[in-house]
């Protein structure tokens, strides 16, 4: 019940930033009250690997003081000018690692998982979303640390005039080429222009590829044992 909970959670989280970046101006920057929930529900709801759940053993120190100081860097870089650039730099490396490891530790979270339901369909879309936001700010702050990293964004007047907060930056266009290279679907109308954005934009696609790959492989296993164990007992009874 805790881990539909968390699976629920995770993805209204996600789609509640998503839908915060398609609100006009200035609504949209809720999204960055968006970005904090998503953070801690993350660290709340797996600082616990799946066999710790099962012993009781303490939970993971070190993926919560990841989530804590990537949440933290992120709140410092949303406050600061746009010529502070080098603020972007810990928020590509802390939410680099913080996205991966998150996304590896709910792969595991669902492996575990004995029954394929509407919570466990749940959970593995949040994860997939998750990646495409934290894929967004890495985007975010790599426009931060090198202007004109990308073709056909409108990076807004604010962010044009440095002197106001990277908040000034069109995330909602950043956070939109973020998922359409984390679906390799590559429409064309926004391309990266330096190599430090074709690597990262190669990141993203490959680490959707995985991720899709990766979770598949899990809910098909689980599909096979939950089918086979009931044509054994169709009527629900114990051996």
């Amino acid at each position: 019940m805790q881990r539909s909970f968390f699976y629920r959670r995770l993805l209204i989280s996600c789609i509640a930033v998503m839908v915060c970046f398609g609100l006009p101006e200035p609504w949209s920057r809720l999204a960055s009250i968006g970005y904090l929930i998503l953070g801690l529900v993350l660290v709340q709801g797996l600082c616990t690997e799946p066999t710790e759940l099962a012993t009781g053993g303490p939970p993971s120190r070190s993926y919560r003081r990841l989530g804590i100081s990537a949440i933290a860097f992120w709140l410092l870089w949303t406050l600061t000018p746009v010529e502070m650039r080098n603020t972007g730099i810990p928020v590509i490396l802390l939410w680099t690692c913080f996205g991966g490891w998150s996304a590896i530790r709910l792969i595991r979270r669902l492996a575990n998982e004995r029954v394929v339901n509407a919570a466990v369909l749940q959970g593995a879309l949040a994860g997939y979303l998750m990646l495409g936001l934290a894929s967004g700010l890495l985007l975010c702050g790599l426009e931060t640390i090198q202007p004109g990293s990308f073709q056909g964004i409108d990076i807004g007047t604010e962010a044009a005039g440095l002197s106001h907060s990277v908040w000034g930056l069109n995330f909602a266009q950043l956070n939109y080429f973020a998922f359409v290279s984390l679906t390799t679907m590559g429409y064309g109308d926004v391309v990266p222009l330096t190599a430090p954005a074709s690597m990262i934009c190669v990141m993203i696609a490959v680490s959707g590829t995985f991720y899709i790959a990766a979770v598949m492989g899990v809910l098909i296993s689980r599909l096979t044992i939950q089918e086979t164990e009931q044509a054994r007992n169709p009527y629900g009874k114990s051996d």
